[in-house]
């Protein structure tokens, strides 16, 4: 299969991201996925082979599909009810380069208080006014359900679904990789500190000017960060 090099290099990155979210203990089994879009490929796609765990994905082993989860290109199957979400997402958000839908435990029980992320933390203050709730209605993906979905979601980088887990909207690789991790410690927080009742919120005005300056960086967010992250890869793999 001949590819361009600005494909390559996604394969490259997307194929780092699933490995650093083994190493972060994200993965759930085979389930759950990370997506990016295929460079100068109109609603093309990849995403991990259904069957494979986060460990195992490589470069080469990333499955091109369309945005109703049809193989283009690589050896499958992929899980298509799973991609109900990313293709729903991708349609609608240009904006959104790579798609993170996976189920972290402390996301998971965020999504599942009445009051979702609180601004409690520089971490969460990320997130401040940028992250929507979405109410569960089971495993599969209805067509309603994906119209619901993406209203909720608008514009926002991050998505908590109600006992499910969150979805993150990078417009790279690497930034989608590094909110994630920043919703992750930001629940962790949430978690533990307790009773709600007990929390200090920072001024409103506080909480949307740290916002505006935690997020100064523009799509360029993630990328300084990106090399350490990969460092950690590296020195597993040196192992």
């Amino acid at each position: 299969m001949t590819i361009s090099n600005s494909e390559k290099q996604v394969r490259i990155d997307l194929a780092a991201a699933y490995q650093l979210a083994a190493l972060k203990s994200w993965d759930d089994g085979i389930y759950t996925h990370i997506s990016a879009c295929v460079p100068d490929e109109t609603g093309a796609y990849l995403i991990n082979q259904f069957g494979l765990r986060f460990d195992e994905v490589t470069p080469e082993n990333l499955v091109k599909v369309n945005l109703q989860g049809e193989i283009l290109s690589g050896a499958g199957p992929v899980n298509r009810s799973g991609f109900a979400v990313h293709g729903a997402v991708h349609m609608a958000r240009p904006d959104a380069f790579c798609v993170m839908h996976l189920h972290i435990n402390a996301v998971i029980a965020i999504s599942a208080q009445k009051q979702g992320l609180l601004p409690i933390s520089q971490h969460a203050l990320r997130f401040y006014n940028d992250i929507a709730s979405h109410s569960y209605q089971g495993l599969a993906l209805s067509v309603d359900e994906q119209s619901q979905l993406i209203a909720v979601l608008g514009g926002k980088k991050a998505l908590l679904l109600q006992n499910h887990g969150g979805i993150i909207c990078g417009s790279t690789v690497q930034q989608a990789f590094y909110l994630m991790d920043v919703l992750d410690r930001a629940c962790k927080i949430q978690l533990l500190a307790g009773a709600v009742e007990d929390f200090i919120i920072p001024d409103p005005e506080v909480c949307r000017l740290t916002y505006k300056q935690l997020c100064s960086d523009g799509d360029q967010e993630g990328q300084v960060e990106w090399p350490a992250y990969l460092g950690l890869l590296n020195k597993k793999l040196r192992k």
